[in-house]
């Protein structure tokens, strides 16, 4: 990827990583980037814990990997690539040692008159139980998608995946989360 491609923040830090100042580059990353990697994995993992966990991972990683970092993409594909690929080792580690009883169960909700009218928390606790029960690529492709705003090519750099198979993702995801967040 040419410079002229690349947005101000990657090109600032590709130039700390040209001149080994590969401190400032990544104090740069973490002043730009810390909060949005947090909202996307705590997306990805619901619990405050795991996000924190994985968030102090991927920061490892970024600063092992930093004097790698080619700008052959932008800093935040970079970034979120590392983020989402700990937030799915942490996922797969925790499925293998999660006993059955510890699967999320979420009962089905009943719905009176007094439902109707829910609060924001209400709505937010639904639409995470929502996320919860879909597929992990499926809750990946619609975290970086609805919440992030990224466009397709930048999902399918993140995610190594088509931009075909990312549209069928996000729209599948849409249509569970919907069925989920309607039914009766």
């Amino acid at each position: 990827m040419s410079q002229e491609h690349l947005d101000h923040i990657t090109i600032a830090i590709l130039n700390k990583v040209k001149n080994n100042n590969l401190e400032e580059a990544f104090e740069l990353i973490i002043e730009e980037y810390n909060q949005k990697i947090y909202w996307h994995i705590r997306r990805i993992l619901t619990s405050h814990e795991d996000t924190n966990d994985v968030l102090q991972n991927t920061f490892i990683k970024i600063w092992k990997a930093l004097p790698k970092f080619k700008g052959e993409a932008k800093i935040y594909t970079w970034i979120f690539r590392i983020a989402t690929n700990e937030s799915i080792t942490f996922i797969n580690k925790k499925k293998g040692d999660m006993s059955i009883s510890e699967t999320p169960n979420f009962k089905e909700p009943s719905t009176t008159q007094a439902d109707i009218k829910m609060d924001a928390t209400e709505i937010e606790r639904k639409l995470e139980e929502a996320l919860l029960l879909l597929p992990e690529k499926q809750r990946i492709v619609f975290n970086l998608k609805y919440f992030e705003d990224l466009k397709y090519d930048e999902i399918s750099s993140i995610t190594a995946t088509s931009i075909g198979a990312l549209k069928a993702s996000y729209h599948i995801a849409v249509k569970k989360i919907e069925k989920y967040l309607t039914r009766d």
